[in-house]
């Protein structure tokens, strides 16, 4: 499905984000921490939703399924 494929991107997206703002934290100054905190719970957030879209999709994959069964 469609649904499915945005969403694994989507997922690869925060995943990416998330690692991103993790290195500047360990290179960065403490000046910035609270940013990259916030940063690394939006896409920790994205992911989440993501992964609920992923779900969703497989759910209804499955009601299809057993429809047609």
């Amino acid at each position: 499905m469609e649904s499915s494929n945005i969403a694994a991107a989507g997922i690869q997206s925060a995943v990416a984000r998330f690692e991103e703002s993790a290195r500047r934290t360990e290179r960065a100054q403490l000046d910035r921490f609270a940013e990259e905190q916030v940063t690394r719970r939006l896409a920790q957030r994205d992911a989440e939703a993501n992964v609920k879209v992923v779900q969703a999709a497989d759910e209804m994959t499955g009601t299809m399924l057993d429809v047609r069964a």
